[in-house]
């Protein structure tokens, strides 16, 4: 007898695909900043992360630094890059450059992002790309052309979606409509900006699963350790942090405290997001590895458990030496 057709009797995958881990990185300002970065990338390679994303600058500032940061994480690590990519202000020609040199120097991963608008008013650049759908499908355009050097390889394309609604944004619906469109343009998954509420990311892929979009939507989680950070990082999403949250790390009174304040609330949120069917966690370390590596211990991701428990006990005292980094 002929075994039962996959159509027949679909098979549960649900327990086959592991929890994807990321982290974000982004271009060291100073010597010894990229000597501290280092460090944090040789820490976090000890996790077997599944890739780690380099942002840059503002309206395309410190692009340079940043593909030589790729560059180096490419050939001196086991690490592999997903690059930040903003269309704002650059031409097709100039872009389809830029995405060819990456992919020359073996970058298969790509964050395609719209990018801040000028601030001074200024016109944009004639022909510069708008919108990140229209980047998405400038780099499946430079795919095609490539794809006997990519041995018909495919880039695998990621876009950000927005658990709140975006500050330009009329209604969290539009934001969904746009992830959408990044979709039928070519993305092949999503990462979250940053968010606050347990309840938020579920929301998120609630509303964008009714709406059609049918990618993976990996919640971005921010180790909320920095007082300062989390109410800057809040002020530019649009979004109010926890009032409890933000008075608990005002009222903390030594590092060591607001540290384990600050990543059990990640946890929390991290938790909460796997709960409700995450593919994946993705980590904005701000090149620091000490609050990144205790959320990661807290969480136990079946696939990172080894790794890290063998490191924990010696983040600790890390935290103790350098009190900034959590800050």
């Amino acid at each position: 007898m002929s075994p039962p057709s996959l159509i027949e009797t679909p098979p549960n995958l649900s327990e086959t695909a592991p929890v994807a881990l990321s982290y974000e990185l982004f271009p060291p300002r100073s010597p010894a900043a990229a000597e501290s970065l280092w460090t944090t990338i040789r820490e976090l390679e000890t996790t077997e992360p599944d890739y780690v994303s380099v942002t840059y600058g503002a309206s395309g500032s410190n692009r340079d630094t940043a593909v030589e940061l790729i560059n180096r994480i490419v050939l001196d690590t086991t690490l592999r890059p997903l690059a930040h990519l903003t269309c704002v202000g650059n031409t097709p020609d100039e872009l389809a450059e830029i995405i060819g040199d990456l992919l020359d120097n073996g970058v298969r991963g790509i964050l395609a992002l719209r990018g801040d608008r000028p601030q001074d008013g200024e016109p944009p650049v004639a022909g510069s790309l708008r919108y990140a759908q229209d980047l998405i499908e400038l780099i499946r355009r430079v795919e095609q052309r490539r794809s006997a050097l990519l041995c018909a390889g495919k880039i695998a394309i990621g876009v950000a979606a927005y658990p709140t609604r975006h500050p330009e944004s009329p209604s969290e619906a539009h934001d969904v409509e746009v992830l959408l469109a990044k979709q039928r343009s070519g993305a092949d998954f999503a990462i979250t900006q940053v968010y606050f509420r347990t309840e938020q990311y579920a929301d998120l892929v609630s509303r964008a699963r009714r709406a059609g979009v049918t990618i993976p939507i990996i919640p971005g989680v921010m180790p909320l350790t920095s007082l300062r950070r989390v109410t800057r990082l809040g002020e530019l999403a649009g979004v109010e942090p926890s009032p409890e949250l933000l008075a608990r790390l005002a009222a903390a009174e030594t590092e060591a405290e607001r540290l384990r304040i600050g990543v059990r609330a990640t946890v929390d949120l991290a938790n909460a997001a796997l709960d409700a069917g995450a593919p994946g966690i993705h980590l904005y370390t701000f090149n620091e590895h000490v609050s990144a590596l205790e959320v990661l211990d807290k969480l136990a991701l079946p696939r990172h458990v080894r790794s890290v428990g063998r490191r924990s006990a010696a983040v600790r005292p890390t935290a103790a030496r350098h009190p900034q980094l959590a800050s």
